[in-house]
This record gives C-alpha cells, structure tokens and sequence, in this order.
C-alpha cells in the first residue's frame, strides 16, 4: 500500500472518530439530568417513566418539547437553557428506544411500592360536599394531568386535583361510589376517597399498564399489563393478592394483556389478550365451580384433574387473538374483533366457543360501543377507527342491521336510556375532528351536525344521570366541557377544562346505563 492511500485511510479514520465525538451522549445525558425524576432504567419515579410503551400516545415533537421547555403545573424543568439543540434531540429520540435488558418488575416490587394512609380507616364515611354523589361526574384532564369533580346538577366544578401522568382506561366505581380507582400508563394505580377529597392507597402494578377493573363486590382491584405480561390482583386496598403470568398453559408463549373487564352478572374478571387466542376468565366466586383444562376425559399429564374455579383462569380458545371487545347485558357473549377487522367472532363465555361471526368492515370500536331497543329487538351499535361509519347489529341472531354514514372515522358513541338520540365523534378524521353527529334511535337515521368549536377536537360524550344534559369534551389544552341540552341539542354552557380526555358520571357507571362503558 502507498504511503499516500496509508494517509487517506488515517485521515478518514480521525474524521470518522471526530463525528463519533461529535454526537451527542444520550444515555449519559440521561444520567445526568433525567434519572433522578424518572428513574435510571427509565422506569419512573418523581417523574413518569419513558418507555416507548409509556409514551407510545406521545408524538415525538411533542416529547422535545417538554424537554425544552418543562411541563406546566408538573416538577418537569426545561432544558432550552442548559442543553443544546442535537442533546435536547438526542435525548427525545434515546427515551423511544426499547431498555436493554427488558426491565422486571416482579411480585416483590409490586408490594414495595404500596403506600397506604391508615388515617383513612377513620375518616367520615359520607360526602363532605354538598350535591348529590350519583349525580356526579369524574374528569381527567389530559392537558396538566388533573381530575375534576363536577356537580351534574348545578354543572359546576367542585374540587380539583393532581393525578398521576396519563390516566388510561377510565376510572372505575366501588359499588356504593365512594371510591374510585385510577390506572396510569406507566403502571400506577390510585384509590381515592370521593367523599373526602383524599388519597386512600397507591401501587404500581406494572411498568406498562392498559386499564383496571373492580369488581362488582368492591372486594378485587385486577390490573392489566403489556409489560410485563401479566395481569395482578389487589384487594380493595391496593394489597397485592396475586399475579398470573399472561401466557399459554405450556407456558412457551406469551402475551400483552389488551385490557380486564369485570362481568358483574358473572361475578368475574374477563381478559382480553393480545398476542394469543384465548379468553380468559377469572371468577371472584368462591362457589365458582371447578375448571378443567383439557379434556376432562384424558387423564394423560394432570389434564382431567380439576383445579379451583375461584382465582383461577378459564381459558377459551378463539381462531385468533382478539383484542376489542363488547358484551351482551348478561355478559354470556363477548363480541369481538382484532385490529386487522373486517369481522367480529362472537363467543359464548357459558360453552367456551365461537357462537357466530359478523361481518364488520373498517376498524369497529367495539369498545365504545352502545346497545339500544329497535323495532322490538335489541341492537349493538359501534363507532369505527378508520371509516367514516356506524356498524349497528341485531343483537337477536347477531346480524348486520344497516351502517349510518358519519363525517368521518370516530372513537366514542354515547347515548342513554332517556334520551332518543345517540351521539358520535368523527376525532380519528383529519377534517371532520370538529364536527358531531347525532343520530335517531328510533330511525337510525341522523338528525343533527353539531360544530361547536370549528377546526378543532371535540368528542367524549356523557349524559348526567337523568339524561337531561349531554357533557362533550373540547379536547385542547385550553378546552371546556360543552353541555347541551340531550332534548333541544342546544348548547347550555361551558365549563373551562384542560384536555378533558374523558368524563364519567357515577350514577350512570353503577347502574351501567346501556348508554355508556362499563
């Protein structure tokens, strides 16, 4: 070799180092600047943890930011003045890279993250306000992670709180309504003392966590896990009672948890999972009756020796994972789909099998969907992720009914007992975010387009438990709960919120109104 190629070669090499030095450290940034807030694995502390699926509803512009600039009424500095433009980018792109090695978070750490106020054993067991409890709603606002308390009567705020960063899943009810039960993203779960305005209980389920359920006693607090893939149970007080590994029964394959429901008239937890075709359902009856896996006939490997039926999962096979769910109002049939759509299965959760399949075209929400009474039959009617459509199914044989064009694909459809009109977003629409659709019961026909903010978010909507009075979400950090009238559709008022992402009236939740989640 040329003395001259020997040259070329070491002066690329020193360039190649210099750029290499050049490029800003991410992961030691991290430790220098982020890892006392948020952890050093990223998995949270003071501050939420950054992991890609935390942060998965975090568009990355957003993320830098808040690096840059802090988050308003948060501990959350901004780092415009201390680091520069590629380190503020370095570190936005670092926090959506996977950890490696995969974080844990065993039995162990779930119960060292327990806290409990033993003063609450003590405190008055009747609301300290004054309004009626059933009447009354709970709003997470999205924009500085808050939840308020609405009065459904006089549509006023009563009291204001911090939450823990991204609340998902919506909150849920103990029976008689004292309590309510929040999940975050990144794994926490809060009890809070309506009545008192106070902090009853906090743990950390997960690092990555999709809902909770509590069941229709007040006894069980189940917790729904992507990372890990598990599902954990508590009493009502937050005490971990045990933790099942979401997986195959031979254990060799594993799956994300897509969410738990509680099946009040079975007295069960019913799971949704991901990444396997199965159905899982836990009873929290001591009576439940035993569960076989397999054949009971066989007895080659233990399979006909029944186990418990209280605690323990009763799986049903599905032809492939289904992660969006409905439930008739016995919750005897689960309906649902996988986010590739085109069908629904319905399984019967008594005989553990697929009953029928519904053609459903788009990406039905089956989630936010409703059920209604229609020409003497019941009817399921679901919003779509991805057309611009309401999908509305006989109940009764489970046949396609008639599909309702709306201004464009929609996430939430609300209705309720006492009102003849069921409302639907158009959110997931690029040009139609703004606009609602109200559409007859009676007819399925629409009756009314609603713009109330135009060119920007609106949807959610929730009924006050009379039915009077239709809540929607403006979905901005400077947004407002717009109330209308549920007979005239005419708007009342405004109620200034930020972001408020979702609304819940209790009275609605405890009685589950065929208008709304549950």
């Amino acid at each position: 070799m040329k003395w001259r190629e020997v040259w070329i070669l070491w002066m690329l090499g020193l360039t190649a180092a210099a750029a290499h030095a050049q490029q800003p450290d991410a992961p030691t940034l991290f430790a220098t600047h982020c890892a006392a807030c948020h952890g050093a694995q990223r998995l949270g502390g003071m501050g939420p943890a950054l992991l890609p699926q935390s942060l998965e509803r975090l568009r990355a512009p957003e993320a830098l930011k808040v690096i840059r600039e802090g988050r308003p009424a948060s501990q959350m500095p901004g780092f415009a003045d201390k680091l520069a433009p590629e380190q503020i980018a370095a570190l936005g792109a670092w926090i959506y890279t996977p950890v490696v090695p995969a974080p844990r978070w065993s039995d162990d750490d779930i119960r060292a993250s327990r806290t409990f106020d033993a003063a609450s054993r003590t405190w008055p067991a009747k609301p300290q306000w004054a309004a009626d409890p059933m009447n009354l709603f709970v709003v997470v606002e999205g924009g500085d992670h808050h939840v308020s308390l609405v009065d459904g009567d006089k549509l006023a705020v009563i009291h204001r709180f911090p939450s823990r960063f991204a609340l998902h899943g919506g909150p849920k009810f103990s029976p008689e309504g004292r309590y309510v039960y929040f999940g975050s993203r990144d794994g926490w779960i809060t009890k809070y003392d309506l009545w008192n305005l106070r902090v009853v209980a906090e743990v950390r389920a997960g690092l990555n966590m999709r809902n909770v359920a509590v069941s229709a006693d007040g006894r069980h607090v189940m917790a729904a896990n992507y990372l890990p893939h598990s599902l954990a149970l508590f009493d009502a007080d937050l005490d971990l009672v045990r933790s099942y590994a979401a997986a195959t029964l031979d254990g060799k394959q594993s799956s994300r948890v897509s969410a738990v429901y509680d099946a009040a008239p079975r007295n069960s937890f019913v799971v949704a999972l991901k990444d396997i075709p199965e159905l899982w359902e836990i009873s929290y009856d001591p009576r439940a009756e035993p569960i076989h896996d397999g054949l009971v006939h066989d007895h080659r490997l233990g399979e006909g020796i029944a186990k418990p039926g209280y605690l323990n999962v009763r799986r049903t096979p599905l032809d492939e994972p289904l992660d969006d769910f409905f439930f008739d109002g016995p919750y005897r049939h689960a309906i649902g789909t996988s986010r590739a759509g085109g069908e629904a299965q319905v399984v019967n959760l008594d005989i553990r099998r697929r009953v029928a399949t519904v053609p459903l075209a788009g990406m039905p929400h089956l989630g936010s969907g409703i059920t209604f009474a229609w020409n003497g039959t019941r009817v399921l009617a679901t919003p779509n992720l991805k057309d611009g459509v309401v999908s509305v199914i006989d109940m009764n044989g489970w046949k396609p009914v008639k599909q309702v064009a709306t201004p464009g694909p929609g996430f939430f459809m609300r209705s309720h007992e006492n009102t003849p009109y069921a409302w639907i977003d158009s959110m997931m629409s690029p040009t139609a975010r703004d606009t609602l659709l109200v559409i007859d019961k009676r007819t399925l026909e629409p009756v009314r387009t609603l713009r109330p903010a135009p060119g920007r978010t609106v949807a959610h909507v929730e009924f006050t438990r009379d039915g009077r009075h239709a809540l929607v979400s403006l979905w901005e950090n400077d947004g407002a709960l717009i109330v209308y009238d549920a007979a005239t559709l005419e708007e009342v008022k405004r109620i200034p919120m930020s972001k408020p992402v979702g609304k819940y009236n209790l009275g609605n939740k405890l009685a589950r109104s065929e208008g709304t989640s549950h």
